[in-house]
C-alpha cells in the first residue's frame, strides 16, 4: 500500500513557477514508479511526467517538456513547474505504479493522491 498526499498548488500568474510535492507513505514507495497527471475542467486526465523507481529514467508530455522537471528523494516526489501558462491550469495528481517502469497510462497506476489545484492567470 502507498498513501499519497500532494501539496504546493496555488494561484499564480503566467510565467511564474511552482513546485508540487507528493509525500508518500508505505513500504512500496521505493519500488514504485511515480507519475504526475492533471485534469482540467471538462477534460480527461492526462499524463504530465513520470520517474522510475531509481530516479534514473524520466518521461514528459510534449506540452511540458523543457518547462517541468520531475524528481524524487526519500519518500517524496516533486514536480518543478517553470514558465507556467494558463493552459497548465488543472488539478494535479500524483500516482504510484508497481506494475511498470515509466508508464504514461493511468490504469497502470494503483495508487492516487487527492490532487492539488494549480491555477495560472494570464
Amino acid at each position: 500500500q502507498v498513501q499519497l498526499v500532494e501539496s504546493g498548488g496555488g494561484l499564480v500568474q503566467a510565467g511564474s513557477s511552482l513546485r508540487l510535492s507528493c509525500a508518500a507513505s508505505g513500504r512500496t514507495f521505493s519500488s514504485s514508479a511515480m507519475g504526475w497527471f492533471r485534469q482540467a475542467p471538462g477534460k480527461e486526465r492526462e499524463f504530465v511526467a513520470v520517474i522510475s523507481r531509481s530516479g534514473g529514467s524520466t518521461r514528459y508530455a510534449d506540452s511540458v517538456k523543457g518547462r517541468f522537471t520531475i524528481s524524487r528523494a526519500e519518500n517524496t516526489v516533486y514536480l518543478q513547474m517553470n514558465g507556467l501558462e494558463p493552459e497548465d491550469t488543472a488539478v494535479y495528481y500524483c500516482a504510484a505504479s508497481t506494475l511498470s517502469l515509466t508508464t504514461t497510462n493511468p490504469p497502470r497506476y494503483e495508487y492516487w493522491g487527492q490532487g492539488t489545484q494549480v491555477t495560472v492567470s494570464s
